[in-house]
């Protein structure tokens, strides 16, 4: 990994010999994004993407992210 220059962001194992840091911030961001696809992937069609053209698939999930949005907004 440190010859391509990336950042471990996930927290390692406490019995590994030799602990490596990481980002806190950026790992609660990274969550962020991840509970994102996984609360879009909860509606079937997103999921097994069973839309026909890229735009259509695209729209649906525009659909599904305001249907997150607005139900977040109302709690």
């Amino acid at each position: 990994m440190a010859a391509r220059n990336v950042l471990t962001q996930i927290p390692m194992r406490k019995s590994r010999k030799m602990p490596v840091g990481i980002d806190h911030s950026l790992y609660s961001l990274r969550n962020l994004v991840e509970w994102c696809f996984n609360k879009q992937k909860n509606a079937r069609r997103v999921a097994t993407r069973c839309d026909r053209t890229p735009e259509s698939f695209l729209g649906f999930i525009d659909i599904t992210s305001i249907r997150l949005w607005i139900r977040l907004l109302s709690t």
